[in-house]
């Protein structure tokens, strides 16, 4: 099955919409690559690309069929040598996703796991939104 990238035309509204309103009345948007959604058997699957973030900065909630996921890492670094500053040095790594799923889920039944800088969050397909087959009977008319 491939991947679909969830892209609302972010990049063609900001180029030609933002310039015709002001500032203060046109809302913050932002497009971020690195979250793909799809679906596999009975399953939706969400990946999200995390490098560098433990497991333990991962924050991730699922409400009114949007999922978000969000984490920050950071790291310091100083170097000190009599009482003065040699070297100082900060790095901070955070992301904040969010995705509609494509079907209703199962919300008791979600799983996340982390694997090589990669977030996976499975979602069972909720028994109301998989396909019915529909019997047909012979009409007796």
């Amino acid at each position: 099955m491939a991947i679909i990238r969830f892209d609302p035309f972010i990049q063609l509204q900001r180029q030609f919409f933002q310039p015709l309103m002001e500032d203060n009345e046109w809302p913050e948007l932002t497009m971020t690559e690195g979250l793909n959604v799809y679906e596999e058997n009975s399953n939706v699957i969400v990946e999200a690309s995390v490098p560098g973030i433990p497991e333990d900065k991962l924050e991730i909630t699922y409400e009114d069929g949007v999922l978000h996921i969000k984490g920050r890492s950071e790291e310091k670094e100083e170097e000190k040598k009599k009482n003065r500053v040699i070297h100082r040095m900060q790095r901070v790594s955070s992301f904040d996703y969010s995705t509609y799923l494509p079907r209703p889920i199962d919300e008791k039944q979600i799983e996340a796991t982390v694997k090589n800088g990669v977030l996976t969050v499975k979602a069972p397909i909720a028994e109301a939104a998989k396909p019915k087959r529909i019997p047909v009977k012979l009409s007796s008319k």
